[in-house]
């Protein structure tokens, strides 16, 4: 099951190595790239607004299966694919597989090993999700400098691995006891009234540091390629992997600092990424990207790591499910309309000065959440 969830998680990042040479066989532009980009995120949006309910109604196994079905058809197209349509198409269905995968394979996971469990589901869950997004673009990126065809075989790759991940779901058992019953509509967002300004607090900054990583997975290679003259697909998949696995120990990290100083943390810790990654720009240096990377992953992880934990501790039980869903139909829009205002950017200037925008608007953003946790008597903006 957490192999399932990871090689569906991997599959939605696979293509940020590729898209140099998506560009360069399609004939398509840096802004091109990112709009194929944000499609991924607001098919996630969309997907966890109309399925984020649906295991609890018909059970985790059901839409796992969808879920890593979906994934194996998102490579089928990829291996297919002869235009910048069919590559559109593979970013929905990606996006679609997880929002399925992420809400089911987290409640299996706790519903198979329970909470007495020396492994604890939400760390195997955090492995699964954040590992499959740091390691799916590492791969790829390793395959495409390594082995011939790079824009097919690591497609072959990812369709045995999703398929392998398929058969492991449907060959399993039910998790779930109590099923609902199916009743597809759209789910209500909700910020908790009793959290509401750590609540804003929290998905703003985490917010922030998912729009950086929107833009890396977007245009890390170009930056490499364009910019620092760099053909290695696998440094593209490297630096990715950086933020992803970063953010991954940001929220092993959040469980160590005090709720009063996550926050804060967080926001000093994106508006150093800011910076870092702004100096890559401005000298045409790798060093300050990967160093940026990390910083943001690690600053990102513990302001979600605090929501999250706001949430499911501090929120009335009956809106959870809910309120989950509403903070990560934030942050994955956070994740996508950025990347295109980005792309607009280049398409006007150029990568450098788009970079550098950017990395002040993030810089802003986070100093404005961290003024309104010294301010208290003022709203989170």
């Amino acid at each position: 099951m957490t192999f399932a969830f990871w090689i569906t998680m991997a599959g939605t990042t696979a293509p940020t190595p590729l898209y140099p040479l998506y560009g360069d066989a399609f004939d398509f532009t840096a802004f091109t790239v990112t709009v194929v980009f944000a499609v991924y995120a607001l098919g996630v949006v969309l997907g966890l607004l109309v399925f984020g309910r649906l295991s609890d109604q018909v059970g985790r196994r059901p839409v796992l299966i969808a879920a890593t079905l979906l994934s194996v058809c998102a490579a089928l197209v990829f291996l297919m694919a002869h235009n910048v349509a069919a590559i559109l198409v593979a970013r929905v269905i990606s996006g679609f597989s997880a929002a399925l995968v992420t809400g089911a394979g987290t409640a299996s996971l706790a519903e198979r090993l329970g909470q007495h469990s020396r492994v604890k589901p939400a760390t195997l869950a955090l492995f699964a999700n954040m590992g499959g997004l740091a390691c799916g673009t590492l791969l790829t990126g390793i395959l495409a400098d390594l082995a011939p065809s790079p824009l097919r075989t690591p497609w072959v790759v990812m369709l045995v691995l999703a398929a392998v991940g398929l058969l492991g779901v449907m060959v399993s058992g039910e998790s779930s006891e109590h099923r609902s019953g199916l009743s597809l509509q759209i789910q209500p967002l909700h910020v908790p009234a009793e959290i509401r300004s750590d609540f804003l607090r929290s998905a703003m900054a985490g917010g922030a540091g998912f729009a950086v990583l929107g833009v890396l997975t977007a245009v890390t290679g170009l930056f490499l390629g364009t910019v620092l003259n760099e053909s290695s697909h696998s440094l593209t998949g490297v630096v990715v992997f950086m933020a992803f696995a970063c953010t991954a120990v940001g929220q092993l990290l959040v469980r160590t600092l005090k709720p009063s100083t996550a926050l804060p943390v967080a926001c000093l810790g994106l508006m150093a990424a800011a910076a870092l990654i702004a100096a890559a720009m401005a000298t045409s240096t790798l060093a300050p990207l990967l160093v940026g990377a990390a910083v943001n992953g690690l600053a990102t992880g513990i302001a979600v790591g605090h929501g999250i934990g706001s949430i499911t501790t501090r929120s009335a039980p009956q809106h959870r499910g809910a309120s989950v869903s509403t903070f990560f139909a934030i942050l994955y829009s956070m994740l996508a309309v950025p990347a295109i205002g980005v792309g607009v950017l280049i398409r006007q200037s150029s990568l450098r000065p788009a970079g550098e925008t950017f990395s002040a608007v993030v810089a802003a953003l986070a100093l404005g959440v961290l003024i309104s946790l010294v301010r208290p008597g003022k709203k989170a903006v």
